[in-house]
């Protein structure tokens, strides 16, 4: 983080420079990290497994309530208390609280050790989910409520195409090479060199793949950053306020409903993360690259790349605290 903000701040023209690789509100540099980052956890899998996700029709029940209902209905609230003199900033986090994570998600978990095959089948879900719904909602809770609160509304105009691309890039690309390599490759060379040759080689990939985002996505915003450091802080706080909890409750809800850590984690982390790469993508397509919206989507995953990275640390507290040892098996 400090690396790219560093970048950003004493090289200005860097972000010049990052966004000439873009296509449309597509930024290729980003779009490339993010690919990479998924690409492992989604190879190791286990596909066959992920009926016995959609057969657990109470977690199923408990993840789309908090993410189709809590999630966006708790940012809304904290976008209104902090942000209601500020309209862009507000619209802008309504759009992050709005868009349900389908991406980074997938990191959380493996560093969690969640369940690589709930959070798979809660990912896909959520990608369903976004593309049927994303649209109404944006429309309803930046143009329809804030109306009713006697507040400022905007209009947003986003088509189900334009979301279905998103979706596409950043699940449906990194989730076709996770199936068609472990696939192959398992038929190709075996099971076992799959899993003892293979996956301990492509593993890696996550870990520097995730740096590398991590340090493009301050660097394109770093001088701004340091030029307003306030108007970072007031996004900065109801945002941590909805991570924390977001998780806390996802994670608990899971527990209550007979799940065991890994599947608790994964309901966790599916519920609380954000597909920023898409509220960013409508914000700098409905409101432009300079809008205040588009700012607090770029302000979105630079807080909670550090936020739910402590926030694994807390589920392995969690792990310690209220889940014996033989139940932590992933």
């Amino acid at each position: 983080m400090a690396i790219g903000i560093g970048i950003g701040y004493f090289i200005p023209s860097s972000s010049g420079f990052i966004n000439s690789f873009s296509s449309g509100t597509t930024n290729l540099p980003l779009a490339i990290g993010l690919i990479l980052m998924m690409y492992p956890p989604l190879a190791k899998v286990r596909y066959e497994k992920m009926a016995e996700v959609f057969r657990d029709t109470k977690v199923l029940s408990v993840s789309l309530i908090l993410n189709w209902i809590i999630g966006p209905l708790l940012m809304f609230f904290l976008a209104i208390v902090f942000l209601k003199d500020y309209p862009e900033y507000m619209a802008g986090l309504i759009l992050i609280g709005l868009a349900r994570c389908i991406a980074m998600v997938v990191v959380w978990n493996e560093l969690a050790e969640g369940n690589r095959e709930y959070a798979a089948g809660l990912i896909a879900l959520n990608s369903i989910f976004q593309v049927l719904l994303y649209s109404v909602f944006a429309y309803v809770f930046i143009t329809v409520l804030p109306q009713f609160l006697g507040l400022k509304s905007l209009e947003v105009n986003i088509t189900i195409g334009e979301i279905a691309k998103s979706v596409g890039i950043y699940l449906g690309v990194p989730f076709a090479m996770g199936i068609l390599s472990r696939y192959a490759l398992i038929k190709l060379k075996g099971e076992a060199w799959f899993l003892n040759k293979f996956v301990p080689f492509i593993s890696p990939i996550t870990l520097v793949a995730l740096l590398f985002t991590v340090v493009i996505m301050f660097s394109l915003k770093g001088n701004l950053i340091v030029q307003i450091p306030m108007d970072v802080v007031r996004i900065a706080i109801p945002l941590l306020i909805y991570f924390s909890i977001m998780f806390v409750i996802s994670f608990f809800a899971g527990k209550y409903f007979g799940a065991d850590y890994s599947r608790s984690t994964s309901i966790a982390f599916t519920a609380t993360g954000n597909n920023f790469e898409l509220a960013l993508a409508v914000a700098i397509g409905v409101f432009g690259i300079n809008s205040g919206q588009a700012f607090a989507g770029v302000i979105g995953p630079l807080v909670e790349v550090p936020a739910l990275i402590a926030l694994v640390n807390l589920a392995f507290w969690f792990r310690k605290k209220y889940y014996t040892t033989s139940a932590t098996a992933t």
